[in-house]
């Protein structure tokens, strides 16, 4: 059942929370760490978080991440860092990647930082879900798309947008089709703003085991044909 995925900033603490400025672009962060910048500086600030060139792959960052052991890869373009991927360390059965794909998506849901992709979506997998079969045969991707926000998000922005479309009246007392209404148009307005700042995650397979990888993607700095 595809269940209604909740706004994780409620309107009345966007029209109460103070005013945050930006000195400068937001971009997507992994671990506090903007995604930006030169691929050494990048490594240097992962190091400092804990993390060790891998002893098997030259191209590896090894550490822990939200509990689980992981591996850790930077994609640059145009010698800029535009996205960190990181990757389970160790394979799982089916059953079990199946734990771990729902709890990461709880995790997500969970979490006011982060936005679901679309306002309505039920990522959660069945027990009887045969993920060897969707993905040999059928070419499924299992994954799960969020728009990071920022922590201090600029409130009196989304305010003054309200406030173009309902009367201060309407915001204080809404009917219900206009708590409908506000909570789809708040949804549209973060994801349009922050839709290049993504967080996802996908399963993978290598000889029938199954890991999760993570992608931090910035994409500011993503190549859109401005080399062609």
């Amino acid at each position: 059942m595809v269940k209604k995925l909740k706004i994780f900033v409620s309107v009345f603490m966007l029209l109460t929370l103070p005013v945050a400025l930006y000195a400068q672009k937001n971009v997507t962060q992994f671990l506090g760490i903007p995604v930006d910048g030169f691929k050494s500086e990048m490594i240097q600030k992962l190091k400092s978080k804990g993390f060790t060139n891998s002893p098997d792959n030259k191209d590896a960052l090894v550490g822990e991440f939200n509990g689980t052991n992981v591996n850790i890869f930077i994609a640059t373009n145009n010698n800029k860092v535009c996205r960190i991927s990181v990757c389970d360390a160790n394979t799982m059965s089916e059953g079990d990647i199946k734990i771990r794909f729902n709890k990461l998506c709880q995790q997500f849901l969970n979490n006011e930082r982060y936005l679901a992709a679309t306002p309505q979506s039920d990522y959660t997998l069945s027990e009887d879900e045969n993920i060897s079969y969707e993905l040999s045969v059928k070419n499924k991707r299992y994954e799960a798309v969020f728009y990071q926000l920022p922590a201090d998000l600029d409130t009196k922005e989304i305010q003054n947008y309200l406030l173009s479309k309902y009367t201060e009246k309407q915001l204080s007392n809404p009917t219900e089709e206009i708590k409908k209404d506000i909570t789809m148009t708040v949804f549209s307005y973060l994801s349009e703003k922050y839709s290049k700042n993504i967080v996802w995650f996908m399963i993978d397979e290598y000889y029938g085991k199954y890991y999760i990888t993570m992608f931090y993607d910035n994409e500011y700095n993503r190549a859109n044909g401005e080399d062609l």
